[in-house]
């Protein structure tokens, strides 16, 4: 009987757990005061421009997002301005359901700004993409208009 429960708990697990998550995490500095860095990501007209697509983002805990034209969309979690945005967030391509959690942090430096960013959850099979997207579709056109670099 007991071996009939560790058997159903663990093919449980595999069928819930069965697909390795990764974390991913960056961090880079901009020539932009905290403020500028937070508004370029939570303001709508502001997000559109950098990345040259459709963006509606809600300012308020517990409002939805959808950038890229709806490519990515989720939820904000937590939100101090000019210090941390914290985001439920998935992309068209992920399994159904599936949601990372997103952490942006603002830090005051000599430079500007340092963001530190982490994305947990991450389906492997996504991973490397979605670290390479970071950088390309995100860090790098913002470093273009706020300054800074990796």
């Amino acid at each position: 009987m007991r071996e009939k429960v560790y058997k159903r708990k663990f093919l449980f697990f595999i069928r819930i757990f069965g697909n390795i998550m990764k974390t991913i995490k960056q961090e880079v500095k901009f020539g932009a005061i905290p403020h500028e860095v937070y508004e370029l990501l939570m303001d709508s007209k502001k997000h559109s421009g950098f990345t040259g697509e459709e963006a509606k983002i809600s300012r308020e805990v517990g409002g939805k997002f959808s950038v890229y034209g709806g490519y990515a969309e989720g939820e904000n979690l937590e939100l101090i301005p000019d210090k941390k945005i914290v985001q439920k967030w998935r992309s068209e391509d992920w399994p159904e359901g599936h949601y990372s959690t997103v952490t942006f942090e603002f830090e005051e430096s000599e430079e500007g700004c340092k963001l530190k960013f982490t994305q947990e959850n991450v389906p492997d099979e996504n991973c490397k993409d979605i670290e390479e997207g970071w950088e390309d579709y995100y860090w790098k056109p913002m470093e273009e208009i706020l300054g800074g670099n990796k």
